[in-house]
């Protein structure tokens, strides 16, 4: 599919459905490559602080430093001619950290952003366990009131992963950009 050359980022809080719709989103355009931000995070070894309601100041400058590594890989592979699509938890006011590393570049902000029961329901059917020291509603109250209101935000709570990927082709299509 031929869209416009840019950085796709997908956000919203855990069991949104940011892999899926990332993974989807790369396989409909001609040459990309798809960035797990949080593989810099899962990379840590020994030292890990994991982000907490309350983080201490050595798990903010761990996330600051992963959003650093990811925008710096998105960076290259846009720069090498990729269309590039990167997912991970862009929450709070560390998401403009983040947006502001790709500011000379073309991005498409897209906030996945399903209800809290529908939340409940794909966490319950995941293989994964994302929410330890998190609740739903306390991530996604972060979400909704600290991330910044910009871009595209999709209520996916009844949507299948091929319709969210439609209502995004059909937004970027029609506006031309989401968010630069």
């Amino acid at each position: 599919m031929t869209l416009p050359k840019g950085i796709y980022i997908i956000t919203g809080i855990m069991a949104s459905g940011k892999s899926t719709i990332a993974q989807l989103l790369a396989e409909q355009l001609d040459k990309s490559v798809h960035v797990h931000g949080d593989i810099y995070r899962k990379m840590i070894v020994n030292g890990r602080k994991e982000m907490t309601p309350q983080p201490s100041e050595e798990a903010l400058e761990q996330l600051r430093l992963r959003y650093h590594l990811t925008a710096n890989t998105v960076k290259t592979y846009y720069e090498a001619g990729f269309t590039v699509v990167v997912q991970d938890n862009y929450l709070g006011v560390e998401t403009k950290t983040f947006l502001q590393e790709l500011q000379s570049k073309p991005v498409y902000l897209i906030t996945l952003n399903p209800s809290i029961n529908a939340i409940l329901q794909r966490e319950k059917q995941r293989h994964k366990t994302g929410y330890h020291a998190w609740q739903v509603e306390s991530l996604y109250q972060v979400l909704i009131e600290e991330n910044p209101q910009i871009g595209l935000w999709i209520d996916s709570s009844d949507m299948t992963p091929e319709e969210t990927i439609t209502e995004i082709l059909k937004h970027v299509e029609s506006a031309g950009r989401i968010y630069v």
